[in-house]
This record gives C-alpha cells, sequence and structure tokens, in this order.
C-alpha cells in the first residue's frame, strides 16, 4: 500500500507483493515481452493470429496513426486509440490489432506498463525511421518545426534511456551531532527523514532550478518516460523538485503521471506538461529522503498503536539521533531537544503498548495495605510497589523466564548494542528484574534504572540479557510496578532532608517488610503521590505513622561542612541493598569482585597513600605524543599523555561502578585534600581548592585541568586504588609565540585549533613543581593528522595575530 496525495486528501495505492516496474526496452525485448504476454495472458478467444506482421497492415492506416500520434506528444494510451482514430476518420479501427501492438512496432514505440497487452503507451518515432521501416518513397508530408521538434524530443528521450543517472549516496556526518526531519513512516522499520545538514544545499538546488526551468521556459515535456526514471516537476507555488516518476494514470482523457519526490518523501499525480527532463547538474545532491529503522521498536514495527504513536510524536518535527548502526537503513535513537529535558522518543512511544488493564492509579483518601518500600532517595521521596494485577502478573512473566533460562545457555542473551531506551534483564540473587538503560558511561559501564523498583544503578554492560523474543510482547506490555511517592507534610516544604533524616528512614524501610499507606494528594505534573506511611500495627494512628515519627525525631539539624554524598539520582546504599535484597533486587556480591581489597577494607575510606607517583615528564627537545583535553589560550592549555589514556579510561570506569553503588559516608572536606567528584555523570579525582557558604565547593579536576563548582553532597573519599595513576593533567604554554595579553579572537581561535585534539608536542622547556598539578612545560605542537604535510600552531597563531592587528 502506497500513500498518495491529492490536494488535502490523502488516498492509496494497492501494489501486488513482488511486482517488477517496467522498464525501457528495445524493439526486440518488446517484442519478446509482448509475445509471452500474448500467449500467456491474452484471453484465448482474442488471441491474434501469430503470422500477421507488420508488413500485412496498410500504408494508409499506418499513416493515419501517426498523424494522431503526432499531435499526441506525450504519447497515448493504447486502448484510446480507437476512439481517437474513429473520430478523427470518421472509419472504425481494427480493434484485433490492440491484441498485438506489435503490429505498430514499425512506426511507433511501444512502452508496455503491465501485462495486459493493451494496457501500452504509443509514442510517434521520428520521421526517418518510419520511412525505412515503410520503404516508400513519398515522404509524409510534415511541417518543418513539427518534425525538428519531435525529433529533438525523441533524441532527449532516448539519452534519458540509455544514460547511467547516477546520484552520489547520502552521507552521515561522522563527527558532531546529527538532526533530521521525518518526513512519514509506514511502519516504525521504515521511517522516511531528511538531515536537516543538507538543508541549505537543498534550498540552492531547487532555487537554481527555479531559476533554470523558468529561464528556458520553450522546454518540451520530457518524453517516452519510463517508470523508475528521474525527471524535473513544476510543482505548486512556482517551485521545481526533482522526483522518480511512479506509474501512469489516464484521467478525463488527459494523460498524468504519479510521481514521487525523492527529497521530500510524498507521492502525488501531476499532469505531463509539468514534467522536463532532469538536467545533469541537478543530479549533484544526494536524494534527501532517505528510510531509517528506530531502535527498541523493531519486533512491534507494524503494530498500529505503536505505528499512530510515532506518526503523532514525529512527523515534520526535527529531532536530534543517536545512530547505532550505519547501513542502508540506518539505525536510529530519536531525541526531543526542543525543551528543558531531552525526550528519548523511541521509549516514549514504547510506552503505548502497556496494557491499560494492568496500570495502577493510586485514588487520593484511598487506603492500601500490603505496600513494600522498594527505595528511599536523598530527598526523601521513595518508591513504593502496591498489590494489583499487574504486579501479579509481572511475577508470573519473571518466574517463566527464570523457568526459561534454567535450559539456555545465557551468553546467547547478551547485550550487543545496548542505547538509551532499551529494556532488558538484569540478574540478581538468582532472580530477574527489568532494567531500561539511562545513560552509557563507557563500553562496559552504564546506569540503568530498575523499572518496578524505582532505583538507578550503574552496572556492566555483560550483565545484562536481552529479553528472549517470545516473552518479549508479554514483558514490555507490563507498566512499571514502582510508585513515586513522598512523606506529606515534611520537607522539602520545611527545608532539605538531613542524612540523618535520610538513614533514619531507611532504616525504618529495611525493618518493617510490609507497610499500610493512605494518599493525600496526586502530583500530576511531577508523578509524584503524598502518602502517610504506616507499620501494619500502627494502621491507620496518624501520631504513630512514619512521617510524625520522623517529624518529631531531632534530625532536622544540619552539621557544619559535613554532608550526606549523593549516589546517582535515586540509587540506594550498599546497606540498604544488603538489608533488602528481596525489595531492591540488587546484589552487592558482583560489585566486590572488580575491585582490589583496598577497596572494600572497611577503613580503605581513609587514605593511606597520600599522593601518586607523579608523572614523568619529558625532557627539553623530547617529542611526546599528548592529547589537549582544554584549551583557554596560547599561554595556557591543559595536556594529557596520549599513551596513558587508555589507562586513565579504565579507571574512570572503576570509579563509576565502584561510587555509584558505594555506601554512603559523612565526608570531612578539607583544603587541598584529595577526593573523588561526580561532575555531570562521571566520577573525577579532584583537589578542593575552596569551600563556598552556599553547600558548594571550587574543585580542580586532577586528569583533566578543569575547574568547576560541585556540591558538596556529591563528594566521596578517594581511594588508595584509585590514586595509584599518576594525574595525567599538564599545564602548558605554547613554544614560539610572544607571552602577551591574549584577545578574546586570538583565545577562540586557538581553542577550536587544537582543544580535543591529538599532537605532536616537542618540549621547549620544563617547570617543575613539588605539586603534580603546578608543574608547567613550555612546547611546540605539531598537527601530523595530514598525509604530506605537518602544522606547527605557532605558525598559524602567529599569522592569526597579524591578520587580528590589521583587523584593529
Amino acid at each position: 500500500v502506497e500513500k498518495i496525495h491529492r490536494g488535502d486528501q490523502m488516498d492509496g495505492l494497492l501494489y501486488p507483493a513482488k511486482k517488477i516496474p517496467a522498464v525501457a526496452k528495445s524493439d526486440t525485448e518488446q517484442e519478446k515481452a509482448s509475445q509471452n504476454v500474448t500467449s500467456s495472458k491474452a484471453d484465448p478467444l482474442l488471441k491474434p493470429n501469430m503470422e500477421t506482421t507488420p508488413a500485412s497492415l496498410s500504408s494508409d492506416l499506418k499513416e493515419k496513426v501517426i498523424s494522431i500520434l503526432l499531435k499526441y506528444s506525450n504519447g497515448l494510451w493504447a486502448h484510446a486509440l480507437p476512439k481517437v482514430y474513429q473520430d478523427t476518420y470518421q472509419v472504425k479501427f481494427p480493434e484485433d490489432i490492440l491484441n498485438n501492438l506489435e503490429l505498430l512496432s514499425d512506426v511507433c514505440v511501444v512502452d508496455y506498463v503491465s501485462e495486459v497487452p493493451r494496457k501500452a503507451i504509443l509514442y510517434a518515432k521520428p520521421q526517418r525511421c518510419i520511412d525505412e521501416n515503410l520503404n516508400v518513397t513519398e515522404k509524409v508530408k510534415r511541417h518543418d518545426g513539427v518534425k525538428a521538434t519531435a525529433e529533438q524530443q525523441y533524441e532527449e528521450s532516448k539519452d534519458q534511456y540509455l544514460e547511467n543517472i547516477t546520484v552520489p549516496p547520502l552521507i552521515i556526518p561522522s563527527e558532531g551531532s546529527v538532526s533530521i526531519m521525518v518526513l512519514d513512516l509506514k511502519n516504525t522499520n521504515e521511517v522516511l527523514i531528511r538531515q536537516v545538514y543538507y538543508s541549505s544545499a537543498q534550498e540552492q538546488m531547487e532555487d537554481e532550478m527555479k531559476a533554470y526551468y523558468s529561464q528556458n521556459s520553450t522546454l518540451s515535456p520530457a518524453q517516452s518516460l519510463s517508470v523508475g526514471q528521474l525527471v524535473a516537476v513544476h510543482a505548486e507555488e512556482d517551485a521545481w523538485l526533482h522526483s522518480r516518476k511512479h506509474t501512469y494514470n489516464y484521467i478525463n482523457s488527459l494523460l498524468h503521471f504519479q510521481v514521487y519526490y525523492v527529497d521530500h518523501g510524498f507521492t502525488e499525480f501531476v499532469e505531463s506538461n509539468s514534467v522536463c527532463r532532469l538536467q545533469k547538474q541537478f543530479r549533484m545532491l544526494p536524494f534527501q529522503a532517505a528510510k531509517c529503522k528506530l531502535a527498541g521498536l523493531e519486533a512491534f514495527c507494524d503494530d498500529p498503536v505503536l505505528v499512530k504513536a510515532v506518526e503523532s510524536q514525529t512527523c515534520f518535527k526535527i529531532f536530534a539521533v543517536e545512530i547505532l548502526e550505519k547501513s542502508d537503513i540506518p539505525l536510529l535513537v530519536l531525541y526531543d531537544t526542543s525543551g528543558e529535558d531531552d525526550i528519548n522518543i523511541n521509549a516514549t512511544c514504547l510506552k503505548t503498548l502497556y496494557d491499560k488493564s494492568l496500570e495502577l492509579h493510586l485514588q487520593v483518601d484511598a487506603l492500601y495495605t500490603n505496600v513494600r518500600v522498594t527505595s528511599v532517595f536523598s530527598d526523601g521521596s521513595l518508591y513504593c510497589q502496591v498489590p494489583s494485577k499487574g504486579l501479579s502478573r509481572l511475577s508470573e512473566i519473571l518466574q517463566k523466564l527464570e523457568d526459561y533460562f534454567l535450559y539456555k545457555q545465557a551468553s546467547e542473551f547478551n547485550v550487543l548494542l545496548p542505547f538509551c531506551g532499551k529494556i532488558c534483564l538484569f540478574p540478581s540473587k538468582g532472580k530477574w528484574a527489568r532494567v531500561e538503560i539511562k545513560i552509557i558511561h563507557t563500553r562496559r559501564a552504564l546506569d540503568v534504572k530498575f523499572m518496578d523498583i524505582g532505583t538507578v544503578a550503574t552496572v556492566k554492560v555483560s550483565e545484562l540479557k536481552e529479553i528472549p523474543p517470545q516473552f518479549l510482547r508479554e514483558v514490555i506490555a507490563i507498566p512499571p510496578q514502582a510508585l513515586k511517592c513522598c512523606l506529606a507534610d515534611l520537607p522539602p516544604n520545611t527545608g532539605m532532608w538531613t542524612p540523618d533524616a535520610v538513614l533514619w528512614l531507611r532504616d525504618a524501610v529495611t525493618n518493617c517488610p510490609e507497610f499500610s499507606m493512605k494518599v493525600i494528594k496526586q502530583d500530576a505534573s511531577k508523578g509524584i503521590a503524598h502518602i502517610y506511611l504506616f507499620a501494619p500495627e500502627n494502621f491507620p494512628d496518624m501520631d504513630r505513622s512514619i512521617n510524625r515519627q520522623i517529624k518529631n525525631a531531632d534530625l532536622w539539624k544540619h552539621q557544619k561542612d559535613v554532608f550526606l554524598s549523593v549516589t546517582p539520582s535515586g540509587t540506594s546504599s550498599t546497606k540498604a541493598i544488603s538489608d533488602a535484597v528481596s525489595a531492591l533486587q540488587l546484589s552487592s556480591g558482583k560489585l566486590e569482585k572488580s575491585f582490589p581489597d583496598s577497596a572494600r577494607e572497611p577503613g580503605s575510606a581513609v587514605s593511606t597513600i597520600d599522593m601518586p607517583p607523579p608523572l614523568p615528564l619529558p625532557k627539553p627537545g623530547d617529542l611526546m605524543d599528548i592529547y589537549v583535553s582544554v584549551a583557554c589560550h596560547p599561554g595556557h592549555f591543559i595536556v594529557q599523555p596520549w599513551n596513558e589514556l587508555n589507562n586513565l579510561y579504565a579507571l574512570m570506569e572503576e570509579m563509576i561502578l565502584y561510587y555509584s553503588r558505594a555506601e554512603e559516608k559523612p565526608v570531612n572536606i578539607e583544603k587541598n585534600k584529595l577526593y573523588a567528584a561526580k561532575i555531570g555523570d562521571e566520577w573525577y579525582r579532584v583537589i578542593i581548592k575552596g569551600i563556598l557558604r552556599n553547600g558548594f565547593l571550587s574543585v580542580y579536576e586532577l586528569d583533566y585541568g578543569k575547574h568547576e563548582f560541585v556540591s558538596i553532597r556529591k563528594v566521596q573519599p578517594l581511594l588508595d586504588t584509585f590514586r595509584r595513576l599518576p594525574f595525567q593533567a599538564i599545564t602548558a604554554q605554547l613554544a614560539g609565540v610572544k607571552s602577551q595579553q591574549w584577545s578574546e579572537e586570538a583565545s577562540i581561535v586557538f581553542r577550536n585549533l587544537v582543544e580535543k585534539k591529538p599532537f605532536v608536542a616537542q618540549i621547549q622547556a620544563v617547570n617543575d613543581s613539588t605539586n603534580s598539578w603546578d608543574r608547567k612545560i613550555v612546547t611546540f605542537l605539531v598537527d601530523t593528522s595530514l598525509p604530506h604535510i605537518d602544522t606547527w600552531i605557532h605558525d598559524f597563531v602567529s599569522q592569526s595575530l597579524v591578520e587580528f592587528s590589521k583587523g584593529d
């Protein structure tokens, strides 16, 4: 089924499943095709005498047919010929000729567009071909201008058939972000998109087409067109677009074409006089409409509910994309970046497959029993599981999975292509849990959210498993069973939660496997329910609720400069994990195998290694492969040794895996001491440079050379095992340029030239210091990325300074 547009209406065309488009054939091929079609498809009663030849038709009949076809420069449907012939000459046309059109092959071109013999278009041949075939001495009299036009059009159409039209392929940029516009979709495996990257080039080409075809208004419409041929079409609003012609239609005695606009991705019918030959200069730009697949939706690509959701969310909107696989039909994840938060469109649309009958909506003033609190966050919010039809269904399907994997090798279901929004299985304590990938840190480590528990944890990619195909629909259909709640009449209304209050609540949750609760209010905008929580024996006495107990306890006074560090949003502590494994479905045992004994010893939070060994620096005159991590201006930038980058990445992976699961401890903050700090989604080795009154710290990243502000709550002690690699950031100054106060323009040019790029450094001088972060090198930078030439950065900077001074 193919969608077509006619004005405001949308219709559909039906095609056989394996139809092969008709192509232009030579006279010999047409003769063979006609014989095959006639012998196999035509009604036996209408089957012509195969001994009849073109020569058996009278010259008078042929000349009359020629005269008619010359009036129809765009061709004439064969089945329309008898009526036109009779209207013109008042004589009946011998209709048996229509069953064997090859009888006319010596005076016209027969273009078959289907297997039905009469379904063909007839085009007049140039006069010289007709004369040779008829073998007559007297030529048919025609106006010289008409003859010249017909011959020119024939030559054009002949060239169009014979030339090998090649259009360059659509290239996906290898660097930088990629933005696309969704044009249309048949299913989620065939989403039609256009790259925004090419928009200006496409607009320029369409302007050039408009100018060219407007100035050459005498250009004749394209002749002898075939299905699949590239043409230029005069569209609405005086625009010219290039398209690929699909089919012919005979409507109201006028010849119409169905065309597909290869840059815009839609199909419509156009009149024949709006179609022209596509000139070579307009074949340089790749076709802009391309197909893609949406990751995570492949198994449900034809589901009407899903397709409708994707269509309503995406059509004619622009998205940022993550390209997972580059192929003829690339695999993408779409992100809506128009709001404050980026929205994963693939994951959002997948939620439309939830079984509505399994959703649980908490009711205000309703009472619920046998409630399990599965996690407590540092802001006092918590996730709960409430007995429901969905929870029962989840238990059933997880048990089926348990039984299934008893007889299967788990390695068969390793996740080979992780991406944000993907739903997987995670094994814990002999059970399976549903998780959604939220953040990918490295090739080994990523953050997942436990859909039915609410916690977020950092796990290894190797621990995740694909959902077996036969269970996929059932697993996806169950909505998340963790409901986000907060204790009513408590902070944040009266202030932030203190570490003591958070720990008190976690202890209370750990010591009681089930609770009762009353819903006080629903905050739909935040998706959170305000509740009163009770131990079963205290329900429904409000004065003995968890809310009142924690409010009356002396837990709300902040201690000076001592804060409870925070793991990734919603990650519960190792203590909570170990004390309530049945609720949290996480295991701390696997984590410990990843770290040396020093990382697990209780006393390891107090470092026995003050500083790592200093990074060996090269001597003046030595060469060194480096990577520029930060560039302020030629007088100050940060380099890292290239041959140590893999060790640094491995260290940061281990820090992510450890601190994301580590037990939360009070941290004593001191200036000029080493710590681990969470900045963004990563953990870094930092030194404290200043303590601010608003709960923030000024820190220096010892491996990347950046100064950052970070909340005190996102700082943890730096373990001995993370102090063994030398700090990687080396402060540098560019040699070969005069030291000065660098202008903003010069700084921007330098930054764009060197930041986040590798170079060869030729050391001119080394300024050593006791502290590794205070050491400095003066160095030349050489760009060796080009095959036959080396670029010395100081030469480029010097030239730029001259240009800036001229501008001033």
